[in-house]
């Protein structure tokens, strides 16, 4: 099952049951509400409603803790209060990490796939494919506007080269992942709209991320499950290794091995479910 909808005008996309448990997905940079859509199955099969919002639509103006306040208000007010799950992707996680501070206890559980981590802490910014992207987002913010206006031509007129381009770094499984006509069909629209309308909360979301903020990562108390693939050259390992030791209640790190980042997303999806399912 599949909707779109809005609350407090923000739209979001629902997979799954939509009488089951209520798990929040955060999708990543870019991305768009359409990226849950892999979930769809397992959502169901376990009975869970999986919502995804569409951030990057929120207007651009909402920066910095107001906008994860405004998230958590909206969760909120959807849930009518109940505890909820949250998983994020990718740099998403930064979204679902803030966003967990300001829901006090109606967090159950955060689970992060392939996690970008804050990048004032580690020491993973090096490693990293995005490495030039997020430097110049850092350092020069307006040439980094150029780039994604230059990016979203891309995405309008040639999507496919834009495809390319990003995955050009792929390592581990996606480098075949990203070959197979099904994930093209998959990521293609994604990108399309994440550069589309909604460029100016893109540009926002990766100005957030490069902006300190480990010190959030020490106040999210959720119980938080952390998910990556061994060979992940867009969010390195060690960012992994990073969250699990920082957040206060983190339970596990599940290591896949020979994995990148979206086959980490492919492959964790089921499992994630699986285990909200249970409980």
């Amino acid at each position: 099952m599949k909707n779109e909808s809005e609350v407090k005008e923000l739209g979001f996309s629902e997979y799954g049951d939509s009488d089951g448990k209520t798990v929040i997905y955060f999708h990543g940079a870019p991305g768009s509400p359409a990226e849950s859509s892999l979930f769809e199955a397992y959502a169901k099969q376990h009975d869970l409603r999986l919502v995804c919002y569409d951030r990057f639509a929120i207007d651009p103006a909402l920066q910095g803790q107001a906008y994860y306040q405004y998230l958590a208000d909206v969760i909120l007010s959807d849930s009518q209060g109940k505890p909820v799950d949250f998983i994020g992707f990718s740099i998403g996680c930064q979204a679902a990490i803030q966003t967990c501070v300001y829901m006090g206890n109606k967090v159950r559980g955060v689970h992060l796939i392939s996690a970008a981590a804050p990048l004032d802490t580690t020491d993973c910014l090096n490693e990293m494919a995005g490495k030039m992207v997020f430097s110049i987002a850092m350092k020069y913010p307006v040439i980094f506007s150029l780039l994604s206006y230059w990016q979203a031509l891309l995405a309008k007129f040639v999507p496919s080269v834009l495809g390319k381009m990003l995955f050009a770094s792929a390592t581990g499984k996606d480098q075949v992942l990203s070959e197979e006509a099904e994930f093209k069909q998959y990521i293609t629209p994604i990108l399309i709209h994440c550069f589309g309308t909604n460029l100016k909360g893109y540009i926002r979301e990766i100005r957030q991320y490069v902006t300190p903020w480990s010190q959030v990562v020490i106040n999210c108390t959720s119980s938080t499950y952390v998910w990556h693939g061994s060979s992940d050259n867009w969010s390195p390992l060690g960012m992994a290794y990073y969250l699990k030791e920082t957040l206060p209640a983190a339970q596990s790190l599940e290591q896949m091995d020979g994995l990148s980042h979206y086959s980490c997303l492919y492959a964790a999806a089921p499992k994630i479910c699986a285990q909200l399912g249970q409980g």
